[in-house]
């Protein structure tokens, strides 16, 4: 009889995802969402430049293994040296390598208690303990996180800025304070992805290539390439260098390269973007204010509303809200799993989301 002879490690991981996706909902559904809400995807879509270059793109060309001429924009796009910098499959892909890169079985790794889990998949993939700290008012805790890092010589501490699933963001200043706090050995992993839809004050002023942060940014949000994947680490050249020793060279596709290219070439339709995420988070946080529900402050393409219950509560919300075929999410640890999260969206989507809310509350309330 075949069997598979999988690593113990492999053998004792659980069946799960760190995300259910939009379209299991739908297959489970049988129909599709009217309004996709969930996944903190760009809906007003990439540049049309990009668009255009993806289309011409020859796909009977693999894509090319240094990402050089991506790397190199980037490159005069924050006036930094190319080496600093490596493409990957999105800030997803590029955790993976990273994690690989300095984590292997019992090693010590720290991250908020319900921030992003595919961070925290990586780590189970390859050995590493978790080790987790809470939010402080609906943000991630710099200082607690550092501390937590000294006690228990951890070789990454994860934070996301702005944060994901929260909304909020921490100034690049106080999180430059914190880092006194930061043990010598102990990287930095700083999740980006957001930081385009941010105010200036969220950028952490340190050089790029500052040995103890490596930063992570993407296409995925701001620039609206999600389908694309493509995403990008900026860090000490010394560290860029040794993601060669791990990653798929070969992982990013032709057409994904020269999409990227165009898109940060178009910063004229990316602030235009920009414009629409904020008047989209006005009109999120007014629908939710005229269903008498808490919206929270946000500095990314979402919002999170406060349901003003417990994750029970807002559990009921979210199934009446999917049930009535409108995709949205909501973080997984209490507190802050007493809201749903809203990716922002057009009017159009906006007005399905204010026709259903009042709904899924009538339901939640009922129940």
């Amino acid at each position: 009889m075949t069997y598979f002879r999988l690593t113990p490690l492999a053998d004792a991981l659980p069946d799960t995802v760190p995300f259910v996706g939009p379209e299991t909902q739908e297959r489970a559904r049988g129909n599709l969402f009217d309004a996709r809400l969930g996944a903190n995807e760009n809906v007003f879509g990439p540049s049309p430049a990009a668009i255009r270059a993806m289309a011409e793109t020859p796909l009977w060309m693999y894509g090319d293994p240094e990402n050089h001429d991506l790397r190199h924009a980037l490159a005069q796009h924050y006036t930094i040296p190319a080496d600093t910098i490596m493409v990957g499959e999105g800030i997803d892909g590029l955790l993976g390598y990273l994690v690989r890169l300095m984590v292997g079985p019992g090693d010590s790794v720290v991250t908020s208690d319900g921030a992003y889990p595919t961070f925290n998949y990586h780590v189970a993939g390859f050995g590493g303990t978790l080790h987790k700290v809470p939010y402080r008012k609906d943000h991630e805790d710099p200082v607690a996180l550092f501390k937590k890092a000294q006690e228990t010589k951890a070789k990454l501490v994860y934070i996301s800025n702005p944060d994901n699933p929260m909304g909020s963001f921490l100034k690049g200043d106080d999180l430059l304070a914190a880092m006194e706090h930061l043990p010598e050995g102990t990287l930095l992993v700083l999740d980006e992805a957001y930081i385009e839809c941010a105010p200036d004050t969220a950028e952490l002023a340190l050089p790029w290539d500052d040995p103890r942060v490596v930063r992570l940014r993407t296409f995925s949000k701001a620039y609206g390439l999600a389908g694309a994947r493509v995403g990008y680490a900026i860090g000490a050249p010394e560290l860029i260098a040794a993601f060669n020793r791990v990653r798929n060279h070969f992982g990013m596709n032709r057409a994904s390269q020269e999409g990227a290219l165009a898109a940060l070439q178009d910063q004229t339709w990316l602030r235009s973007v920009l414009a629409r995420i904020v008047a989209s988070r006005f009109r999120i946080m007014e629908t939710a204010r005229n269903c008498g529900l808490k919206p929270l402050p946000s500095a990314a393409n979402f919002v999170c509303i406060d349901c003003g219950h417990d994750g029970a509560f807002a559990a009921k919300v979210l199934e009446h809200m999917v049930t009535d075929g409108v995709f949205v999410r909501m973080p997984f640890v209490a507190p802050q799993n007493r809201c749903i999260r809203v990716s922002c969206a057009t009017p159009a989507q906006i007005d399905i989301l204010a026709d259903a809310l009042p709904r899924a509350l009538r339901f939640a309330e009922s129940s």
